[in-house]
């Protein structure tokens, strides 16, 4: 529909020859990658700020790729040239170290050599390296665009050859990111980018790293769906305070509650009488109550997958974000509100909140009408025209 920005996935062909064509301008004509390796972003179903509290969530991977051209080096230099930034960004992975070291860094290759730093800690050989990026995975819009730069350098770098491998990588992307990069993400995004299948969502317990492969098909159920995934263009950041403000209150409640992680919580009315103020109280029922949803949703896919019933569980889980957890922003609650007036079943923010994108539920075939509905509504409130895109559960980094 004209004046509707839609983010186009680009095939494996083109995103190959994309970051093959920017090495060789890059470094130079005659030169060469040693190959070309992807990882996807990431739309999370149901089960928000629960991973770093030890408990489940149901991300799947995007078709939207992150691409990497990667040369090896005899030393160990790291240089990174991306389709997205400008100039050579350089290091020696020597040099690097976590926030707050001598070794510090900063920038977007941060994101790079953390993983290398974080493979290197754990006792791998890796070499320093030429490298280039290009990607589809919008950028700031809470689709873990991050979690794909980590994971396609993670499988060009180390080790992917079965779950237990890329759940190693995964680890390392997790230190890269909390450590190197400074941003204290709990570990869903690196897992569905490294660990998802097509068809399927990710069942990830955060608390064992255990993952289950839940078929989703939306196309598939009656009523059929689809799943169309708005770009409130609202500011996404993690790293300006706000995101580790909540996983420090919940820890702090945590421990009040005498429990590892609030994953342990069993009555949730005997762990509100513990609490000493209101705020901890909202932020633990969000927590408790998001990994019911979670189970919930599990439940209603692997019965059949009432689509419209999973949709009531989407919104249930929006209102207690912005209720309880208080991470949305005017735009993620117009996003939610404007979809499902358009017919969605439901819909719900993603990912850390304070900006970023909304995930809808919408019956197959509806999406174009839905996201004209939204436009309008951003436009009539003098918001930031949205973007759109079309989320199929797709594969993992390879």
């Amino acid at each position: 529909m004209t004046g509707i920005v839609w983010n186009r996935a680009w095939d494996r062909e083109e995103g190959e020859s994309r970051v093959r064509s920017l090495f060789t301008r890059t470094f130079g004509a005659g030169q060469l990658p040693d190959g070309v390796w992807s990882a996807p972003g990431r739309i999370n179903l149901i089960g928000e700020h629960t991973d770093y509290n030890g408990g489940s969530c149901l991300p799947f991977a995007l078709p939207h790729r992150t691409y990497v051209a990667l040369r090896r080096r005899e030393d160990d230099l790291v240089q990174l040239s991306s389709g997205q930034e400008d100039g050579l960004w350089t290091a020696r992975l020597s040099e690097v170290g976590p926030v707050g070291t001598s070794g510090e860094v900063s920038g977007w290759g941060a994101y790079v050599v953390g993983v290398a730093w974080a493979l290197r800690e754990a006792g791998h050989d890796v070499p320093g390296f030429d490298a280039v990026v290009d990607s589809c995975v919008p950028y700031g819009a809470g689709l873990s665009s991050s979690a794909a730069l980590e994971a396609a350098f993670a499988v060009a770098l180390g080790d992917a050859s079965d779950d237990a491998a890329r759940a190693a990588l995964t680890a390392a992307c997790v230190r890269a990111e909390n450590e190197i990069a400074g941003a204290p993400t709990g570990g869903m995004d690196q897992s569905a980018a490294l660990r998802s299948t097509a068809g399927h969502a990710l069942l990830l317990d955060c608390t064992t790293w255990a993952a289950r492969q839940v078929p989703f098909a939306p196309g598939a159920h009656e009523p059929a769906g689809e799943v169309l995934v708005i770009d409130t263009k609202a500011p996404h950041q993690l790293v300006d305070g706000q995101y580790a403000a909540r996983r420090a209150a919940c820890e702090d409640a945590a421990r009040t509650l005498g429990v590892a992680t609030l994953s342990e919580v069993t009555s949730l009315p005997d762990a509100l009488a513990q609490l000493p103020d209101d705020t901890a109280r909202r932020r633990v029922r969000h927590v408790v109550t998001e990994i019911a949803r979670v189970d919930e949703v599990v439940g209603l896919l692997s019965s059949g997958g009432d689509l419209p019933a999973v949709g009531r569980v989407l919104v249930a889980g929006h209102e207690s974000l912005r209720d309880d957890y208080e991470v949305t922003v005017p735009e993620l609650d117009v996003a939610v509100e404007a979809a499902v007036d358009a017919g969605a079943f439901g819909a719900r923010m993603v990912g850390g909140g304070f900006g970023g994108s909304v995930i809808a539920l919408v019956p197959a075939g509806s999406a174009v009408d839905v996201a004209a509905h939204v436009a309008a509504v951003f436009a009539a409130r003098g918001f930031a025209a949205p973007a759109f895109l079309l989320a199929e559960p797709s594969d993992a980094a390879s």
